[in-house]
């Protein structure tokens, strides 16, 4: 028999979890925290130099086995020894130690560190540019969707005008000109002040911010099981798709980009089929958009492919892609020349990104090619759905809606209320599994790609005790 991947990488990975009385020392490290750090969203305090694999230990020496992987970015299980001798490489001391400022003085190893990642970029993207995080990485796409906007109404080598020199410093038009990025209910793009005025999944995200006054449209809300509700959906479908591109006609700001999730990850899990985003696709040409597809949570293999609008194969490829999460890095792919700003210093900063993340990036992609772990991804998701189908039969209280099916493990369902999701998730711990949930009432899965059949069988007998109990 062929030795498994976690095996491999994890010779001493628990075989089940831990779970002990005692929260005491963890209690006792939030508590110091809260003094000088925000500790209210703490669940408890890791031991990463205990945890292994796909297991989370934390201070007390509770193991659980960790479906949540740091909210959806751990790619290839804690203390993977092939990206830790990337971390000891002479590469990465240069990289930390001397921070290059990229855009000025990149070293010379830079074109190795940016052709690592594009070895596993998405199909018809040739070209990177790298930030900071998943926020950061979508802040900078809007950069260059209106930069892109602007060049090709006043020519793409055309100088500024001294109206636009001044009026920009005053935040006036025309060098400070109105313009939106379209995107959907539900979405999340992050906090900041761009991405958060995208942003429409939780209030909590972006209260007291002040925002920019951009569109937002509607996301499909499909019927579970698909199979069953097929017209249904394609009616659901049709309706978003007028909404979109009534929005970008009649919109009084130009949209210059169109932003979406392939599958609405912190909204809820909420898919759309490939109808859907080939649409979506039509109406930005259509129109005279670029479409950015977020991939900050769906990439790098969770859902069964590399990037999940990959799946869609869509025609021409989105303008841009975003990423962060399990690639541990984070920008955009794009492939069109004219994406880069016309004229040097526009999309910059001090660093250009991080090329000690760059390089911990490229490991991670040459570990999944070398593994196929998308394939092996897509192989466990199958296996789990089935088994979680089976659960939603015998618990249809607790696991209404479920969704994700052939989208490896990225899976979810969602509970009667909020109430009853938040339990859920707590009591999860109880036994021994760390878990985490989206929008107000589901759970998703979000666990890594070294996640196999042996981990699904745990994770559901989990799952069947605990709900035998309510």
């Amino acid at each position: 028999m062929t030795q498994s991947i976690s095996s491999l990488y994890f010779p001493n990975e628990p075989k089940q979890p831990t779970v002990v009385s005692s929260h005491a020392k963890s209690q006792a490290a939030t508590d110091a925290l809260g003094k000088v750090f925000d500790n209210r969203g703490v669940y408890f305090v890791a031991d990463y130099d205990k945890s292994n694999g796909n297991y989370i230990a934390d201070v007390d020496g509770n193991v659980y086995l960790d479906v949540y992987a740091q909210i959806a970015s751990i790619p290839l299980g804690y203390n993977n020894p092939a990206l830790i001798e990337a971390a000891k490489s002479d590469k990465m001391i240069r990289a930390l130690v001397d921070r290059p400022a990229t855009g000025n003085f990149p070293g010379a190893d830079i074109n190795e560190i940016v052709g690592d990642i594009l070895k596993v970029a998405p199909k018809g993207q040739d070209k990177v540019w790298s930030g900071l995080s998943g926020a950061d990485a979508n802040e900078l796409a809007f950069k260059a969707a209106f930069f892109r906007y602007q060049a090709k109404k006043r020519g793409y080598l055309t100088p500024f005008t001294q109206e636009e020199l001044t009026s920009v410093m005053k935040n006036e038009a025309p060098g400070s000109p109105d313009l939106a990025i379209l995107s959907f209910e539900r979405g999340f793009h992050g906090r900041l002040f761009a991405s958060g005025s995208t942003t429409c999944s939780k209030p909590i995200h972006k209260l007291d911010v002040p925002s920019f006054k951009w569109p937002k449209a509607q996301f499909p809300a499909y019927k579970y099981p698909l199979e069953k509700h097929i017209e249904e959906n394609k009616k659901e479908d049709e309706r978003c798709l007028k909404i979109v591109d009534d929005i970008i006609q009649n919109n009084q700001i130009p949209v210059a980009a169109v932003l979406v999730e392939p599958i609405q990850s912190e909204g809820g899990d909420n898919h759309a089929s490939a109808e859907f985003f080939q649409g979506l696709r039509d109406i930005t040409l259509k129109h005279g958009s670029l479409l950015i597809i977020d991939e900050v949570q769906t990439g790098v293999g969770a859902t069964g492919v590399m990037w999940a609008h990959e799946r869609f194969n869509l025609q021409p490829p989105p303008d841009l892609v975003t990423f962060s999460k399990k690639f541990q890095s984070a920008g955009y792919f794009f492939h069109d020349p004219e994406i880069i700003p016309n004229f040097a210093y526009r999309q910059f900063n001090t660093w250009c990104g991080d090329p000690a993340r760059m390089i911990i990036a490229g490991a991670i992609g040459q570990e999944i090619v070398k593994h196929d772990l998308v394939k092996r991804t897509a192989e466990v998701g199958n296996y789990l759905y089935a088994k979680l189908e089976k659960l939603a039969e015998k618990y249809p209280k607790y696991l209404q809606d479920l969704r994700g099916k052939d989208r490896g493990t990225f899976i979810a369902w969602t509970l009667e209320s909020g109430e009853a999701r938040n339990k859920f998730l707590s009591d999860m711990k109880t036994v021994g599994v760390n878990i985490g949930g989206c929008a107000e009432d589901s759970v998703r899965l979000r666990p890594t790609l070294v996640f196999e059949e042996k981990h699904a069988d745990i994770l559901v007998e989990a799952i069947d005790k605990l709900l035998s109990t309510y």
